[in-house]
């Protein structure tokens, strides 16, 4: 008959504060990953602590600032970096013994309290689960009033008003976490309050929406739900161009929504809409086509853009035609929401 007790070897876990799994799984597939915040200046001697118990040796991720318009970063040496160790979790008591003394290592040198050092976290990693380890931190994202970007292995129980898009970006840009693709659905659910999506700039019927460097199709996707009638999604990527059909596909909409590889110009307009989440430097070269691509009275709206790179953008816009109507912003980016001047349907 079962005690109720905690097993020697369960309370041992509990104070360890290990999250080990559950027994059978923990030989030669299980790793404790260890990680320590340490300030710059510490860094060195944190590794050679670290790597006392870690015999495939130490990582370091610096502190960084995304620059060049989000595409690349700068390592930023006055704050704390992280610094990481593996080792064989396939014996819980040579395993528990290590973390012990890097504990143990650890206090030490805090004591002396010249540089601000964390404590160490450890976690357990299986190697079958490392593939996939990213799908984790991807959850279930409601975006505006009811938009609602669902992982394709998550589920979600939706309200009567959401409008929820079931996407594998699969290697292709676009998850709906990104900033950028936030401020260009949360531009899309404004359009479709308004009617535009689901009428078009003309009033005339259901919006036709070309969405060029589409990635994972999101924006199209979510575009063709809000009730747009024809969705073009160009990208210079085969793989985007892959995805976008296949998530149209996953999201019973593949009769509206084509994929195609290429970008602007693109046979086929002019467009009610058109949806540009790119990066400033493209915008600004290719504003001409943008414009070209709209019908007069069509919106454009442009996203990517790194909030230092705002003036270019807009003044490429105006250079070609385009009016701005509206601006957005998250953090660092900025979405510009324009119009091609000029009667609607002429």
């Amino acid at each position: 008959m079962p005690s109720g007790r905690p097993s020697a070897a369960d309370a041992s876990d509990a104070l360890d504060g290990i999250d080990w799994p559950a027994d059978g799984t923990s030989a030669d597939g299980a790793w404790l990953e260890l990680s320590v915040v340490a300030d710059p200046e510490a860094v060195e001697v944190v590794c050679e602590i670290l790597s006392r118990v870690a015999p495939g040796g130490t990582s370091v991720e610096p502190a960084f600032e995304l620059v060049d318009e989000g595409l690349d970063a700068r390592i930023d040496p006055t704050r704390p970096a992280i610094v990481r160790a593996h080792l064989p979790a396939r014996d819980r008591r040579a395993a528990r013994e290590a973390v012990r003394r890097v504990r143990t290592d650890l206090g030490h040198l805090q004591a002396f309290g010249l540089r601000p050092i964390g404590d160490v976290d450890v976690r357990v990693v299986l190697e079958s689960d490392w593939a996939n380890a990213w799908k984790r931190h991807v959850g279930v994202m409601r975006i505006g009033r009811r938009l609602v970007i669902r992982p394709s292995w998550r589920r979600h129980r939706a309200a009567p008003d959401d409008v929820v898009i079931a996407l594998d970006p699969g290697m292709a840009f676009g998850t709906g976490l990104h900033p950028t693709t936030r401020l260009c659905l949360a531009g899309l659910e404004s359009w479709a309050d308004t009617g535009l999506v689901a009428h078009g700039a003309a009033r005339d019927g259901s919006a036709r929406v070309l969405d060029v460097g589409s990635g994972s199709g999101i924006l199209a996707i979510c575009a063709a739900l809000l009730g747009a009638g024809e969705v073009l999604g160009v990208d210079t990527d085969p793989i985007a161009v892959e995805a976008t059909a296949a998530n149209a596909r996953r999201n019973r909409v593949a009769r509206r929504v084509r994929a195609r590889r290429g970008s602007v110009p693109t046979p086929g307009g002019p467009w009610d809409l058109v949806l540009a989440n790119l990066i400033a430097s493209v915008l600004v070269a290719i504003a001409p086509d943008l414009r070209d691509a709209l019908r007069p009275g069509g919106r454009l709206l442009a996203s990517g853009i790194f909030v230092d790179r705002e003036g270019d953008v807009a003044a490429a816009f105006a250079e070609a035609g385009l009016s701005i109507v509206a601006r957005t912003g998250e953090g660092d980016w900025v979405a510009l929401d324009a119009v091609r001047p000029g009667p609607a349907g002429s």
